[in-house]
């Protein structure tokens, strides 16, 4: 079999290895079965920290009243919401899963931010955006779900504006040792039980256990920023890396 013909490699779905194709539908059976408890389990699951997180998170994109921010991977709203109450003056809140969205929808109406919030449904490796159309993009949460994180990163920028940022989100490399049997402990033994108790779902919150710990880690996805075409790339730790904020430049 020559090489024009040969399968796509194999990508990771938590620990399990599964042919490229199938990851995307995995992965979107995975938040069409936890939307509905979504919010509730990421309050659980972080014990009411990812809001710190998020807060964070926005506080660095600060987004201004004549910019336009895409929230990839945007899910039930959170990063959305936050940025229009912090005065982003128009945000395009873009999920892959209608079901996510739905919910993202429903919370918007309830809070009354409606004005200035679009919602897209898109795949985050192949964005129907121009070229050049916004001045930030944010993703949180989300990068690790996706199929081809590079293409992601490319799209990213791709749709940023000269001088435009890119922020993302994500669990990632804890940096303090002894911790880490209590963190493998939490994330594999009380998150699935969680799961099945409040999501009646353990397999779900199993696979976004093991999500994280695939995911690469701080140093690793600056070089996939580079790669990508960002500059002046940085990072920080919060809780001690469990999860990260990194940001890149469009030059």
């Amino acid at each position: 079999m020559s090489d024009s013909q040969s399968p796509p490699p194999d990508v990771d779905f938590g620990y399990r290895s599964v042919p490229r194709p199938q990851k995307a539908s995995l992965v979107r059976q995975v938040f069409e079965s936890v939307a509905p408890r979504y919010d509730l389990m990421n309050d659980l699951m972080s014990l009411g920290v990812h809001r710190l997180w998020k807060r964070a998170f926005i506080e660095t994109i600060a987004p201004g009243p004549r910019e336009t921010l895409l929230d990839i991977a945007g899910g039930t709203g959170d990063i959305s919401f936050l940025a229009l109450e912090r005065g982003a003056g128009r945000v395009l809140l873009s999920d892959v899963n209608p079901a996510m969205l739905a919910v993202a929808q429903g919370r918007a109406l309830d809070r009354g931010l409606a004005a200035g919030l679009c919602f897209l449904a898109a795949d985050a490796e192949r964005l129907p955006l121009p070229d050049r159309s916004v001045e930030k993009v944010s993703i949180a949460f989300g990068l690790r779900n996706c199929t081809d994180k590079d293409a992601v990163l490319r799209e990213a920028r791709r749709v940023l504006r000269p001088g435009g940022r890119f922020h993302c989100l994500e669990f990632s490399r804890l940096a303090i040792a002894p911790l880490q049997p209590l963190y493998d402990a939490w994330s594999f033994q009380v998150l699935p039980r969680l799961g099945a108790r409040v999501a009646q779902d353990a397999a779900s919150y199993q696979y976004l256990a093991e999500s994280i710990r695939t995911f690469p880690d701080q140093e690793t996805l600056a070089e996939m920023m580079a790669r990508a075409g960002f500059e002046r790339i940085a990072w920080r730790n919060l809780a001690g890396g469990i999860v990260a904020i990194h940001a890149g430049w469009r030059l």
